[in-house]
């Protein structure tokens, strides 16, 4: 089984945008077992003053309003494991220019692998910057700690300048070469996506050491990390790159240009999820089911007009269409239940998550979506949402509607690849627009009557208009019969114009109101 510092599943809970949450979700199955589930439930909880219900918000809007990414989990090297490893891209590269062997469209892969993995270690640098920054953390941070902080930005940062001269005097030697256009402009864009992955993680790093002092052995950190930071924009305008941040400009190219090198570059992680009407089919064979067994009451009411009367008589004639619109009736009826049972039994839709360089099925994922009644709600998420005393008060007195969203993924572990770390992860990441949610709500300000307590004087104040969405996540790993379920909630704020923040609740403080904070947590 996984140690604890290894988990079946990571989740990430953020705001995207105004418009959008987003949570991302790490499966990592252990190898334990051949096959590791997981089931994802996302209990909304909204004020009946939304007016969304089963008929106001369908499941074909709800799924329209999911955009959904399943890829692998980007492979965990550290610079010096760049440098040093015969299982790096970096080493990869340098063997095909030695051997030759391998195709074109081999050496853009391991670019792009090349640039995904530098990308993660340069993100996990910023992270352990932010942590020793943080100003809790900053506010005690003793001389030595000063200096180990130092010697890390000053280690990063050289190892970051070898990786890319490594990496650039290849591209030197292979421009070179006689390779197709497509594959030189490919390791061009690698090339200029790394530059600006550079800039954006060290600049993120600067801003996290605002909270320390601007003098003595703060300053040495700052000034390497800004020193790597110029030395790559002045390089991409050497290279004659319209990736520069402008401070004057709208800086419309910069940020299209990030955007796109990002889904160029990682795009040989993603996996595609090739849809399945497993629903549809059942349903069908269901609804036959139902034509079926009413088609027989109709036969049967025929045969018994026939041996009771004659066929060319009134009552035979009568008897055979009340038996008809008899027949009907049983019919639909025969299929609203069997649709109630599918949608109560069986998930809306299925997958089967490709990798699409191999072809291989690497497992299978179901979502569904039930309203209202039909929507069983855990005691453990009901004994979450009554850690605060509005919820407490509020069940069973002000109406609300509960909508459950489930998705269950099995991964076969046997053909997920294989690291000097263990078993790939899968990454899926669900990104959910709430725009729906807006359209009946009031206006976001309005104005409140005031009186001056001193010379009382009426005035007017200015006021804000919030809704609060209560969102309840159960995680549940299955594997090697062994299962582990965990509840987290956050609320959501919104109002007219879009989410306002994200606030945590934590569980250990029933009765207090949420906490503005990141959330991030593993199961």
């Amino acid at each position: 089984m996984p140690s604890e510092s290894a988990p079946l599943l990571q989740n990430r809970l953020e705001v995207h945008d105004r418009k959008q949450f987003e949570i991302k979700l790490e499966y990592q199955p252990s190898g334990a077992d051949d096959e590791t589930r997981y089931l994802v439930e996302m209990f909304l909880f909204l004020p009946n003053s939304l007016n969304i219900d089963a008929e106001t918000y369908p499941r074909a809007d709800f799924y329209a309003d999911i955009h959904n990414y399943v890829r692998f989990t980007t492979p965990v090297m550290s610079l010096e494991e760049l440098l040093t490893s015969d299982a790096s891209p970096l080493a990869s590269l340098e063997a095909w220019l030695r051997t030759g062997l391998g195709t074109e469209a081999d050496i853009v892969y391991q670019a792009k692998l090349l640039c995904c993995v530098f990308r993660g270690a340069l993100r996990r640098f910023a992270q352990l910057v932010d942590s020793r920054c943080e100003p809790r953390a900053a506010a005690t941070l003793s001389e030595a700690e000063c200096g180990e902080l130092q010697r890390l930005v000053l280690t990063w940062q050289e190892g970051v300048t070898r990786v890319l001269a490594r990496f650039r005097a290849w591209s030197k030697v292979v421009s070179t070469l006689r390779l197709q256009e497509k594959t030189r402009a490919s390791l061009r864009l690698v090339d200029e996506y790394m530059s600006l992955t550079v800039e954006q993680y060290f600049r993120k790093a600067v801003a996290d050491m605002d909270s320390l002092p601007r003098s003595g052995i703060y300053i040495e950190p700052r000034k390497a990390l800004m020193g790597g930071l110029i030395g790559e924009e002045t390089y991409r305008k050497e290279n004659q790159l319209r990736s520069v941040l402008s401070p004057t400009g709208d800086n419309e190219e910069y940020i299209f240009r990030i955007g796109f090198l990002k889904k160029f570059c990682m795009n040989i992680l993603f996996l595609s999820a090739q849809r399945k009407q497993k629903r549809q089919g059942w349903e069908e064979v269901l609804f036959a089911i139902a034509a079926g067994l009413a088609m027989a009451f109709a036969t049967a009411v025929a045969f018994w007009a026939q041996a009771r009367f004659t066929q060319v008589s009134l009552n035979f004639f009568l008897i055979a269409v009340v038996g008809y619109m008899v027949k009907d009736r049983i019919k639909e009826g025969l299929r609203r239940i069997f649709s109630r049972f599918a949608s109560k039994h069986l998930f809306d839709r299925m997958a089967e998550i490709v990798d699409p360089v191999t072809t291989r099925c690497l497992g299978s994922l179901e979502e569904r979506v039930d309203y209202g009644r039909t929507v069983k709600v855990p005691e453990e998420v009901a004994a979450l949402r009554r850690l605060d005393d509005f919820i407490t008060v509020s069940q069973g007195e002000l109406s609300e509607t509960v909508i459950r969203y489930q998705k269950e993924i099995v991964l076969d572990a046997e053909l997920l690849p294989r690291t000097q770390r263990g078993l790939t992860g899968v990454t899926d990441i669900i990104r959910f627009n709430v725009e729906r949610f807006l359209r009946d709500m009031d206006d976001p300000e309005l104005a409140l009557e005031y009186v001056d307590l001193e010379d009382f004087s009426v005035g007017r104040v200015r006021a804000a208009k919030s809704y609060q969405v209560d969102l309840v996540f159960r995680f549940t790993t299955d594997e090697a019969d062994q299962e582990k379920v965990s509840v987290q909630m956050v609320r959501l704020v919104l109002d007219r114009n879009g989410i306002k923040r994200m606030l945590r609740v934590r569980p250990d403080e029933p009765g207090q109101p949420p906490h503005p904070e990141p959330y991030r947590n593993a199961a």
